[in-house]
């Protein structure tokens, strides 16, 4: 789902060639820089909470190494 945002004007410095082919391209580059930076942001904040989390999940880890899951002993393989 999408979410209508206020807009807010901003200067890039761009590879001038780039735009060049870009605009012969019919590529809307605010568009595609948005897209860009959106990604960009989801992969930092993933970044960040496992940066955050890292203890839990190594203790996490650690004590499934040492007793197991609930479920091995329900596993066929």
């Amino acid at each position: 789902m999408s979410r209508v945002s206020a807009k807010r004007p901003m200067n890039l410095s761009l590879d001038a060639d780039l735009v060049d082919k870009a605009r012969t391209y019919g590529v809307n580059v605010s568009a595609v820089a948005e897209e860009a930076l959106r990604a960009r942001i989801v992969k930092e904040e993933a970044q960040a909470w496992l940066d955050e989390n890292r203890e839990a999940i190594a203790a996490q880890n650690a004590w499934t190494a040492e007793q197991g899951l609930f479920s091995d002993e329900f596993r066929g393989w």
